[in-house]
């Protein structure tokens, strides 16, 4: 399975993921691919940053980002209705998850499946920063 090579960050970073979501979504740019649902599969791994002072950090939600969060909004923006491209979508998620501003940077991948029969998926993945950060 192609990946990214590891982030390049300054900062030690916690790598929290949601993996393998799948999703029916309406996406596709030809005409056989309006007005119907096709399964995608959506990973999203996101970097925060992470506190080495401490052998063992504090057992609290608040020095972390939640899963759920990241699950809701990917559910949501898929939801939205049809996005042409699998790019589009991973860019609008990769965008909604840097949002948050402790999330120093974010992967997507998002696959087709079941589009061709001696292929697994086909798909784009992305790695955005958070300006911010």
């Amino acid at each position: 399975m192609f990946m990214l090579p590891p982030w390049n960050d300054p900062v030690p970073l916690r790598c929290l993921f949601v993996r393998n979501m799948v999703l029916d979504a309406n996406i596709g740019i030809f005409a056989h691919e309006q007005g119907v649902t096709q399964r995608i599969r959506v990973n999203v791994a996101f970097g925060v940053p992470d506190d080495l002072t401490q052998a063992v950090g504090a057992d609290e939600l608040a020095r972390t980002v939640s899963y759920e969060r990241v699950v809701l909004l990917v559910r949501e923006l898929v939801a939205q209705g049809h996005v042409g491209l699998v790019e589009t979508l991973a860019e609008r998620i990769a965008a909604a998850v840097l949002a948050e501003r402790r999330i120093r940077v974010t992967r997507v991948r998002v696959e087709k499946l079941d589009i061709f029969d001696d292929a697994e998926s086909v798909g784009v993945e992305i790695e955005r920063r958070n300006p911010a950060a």
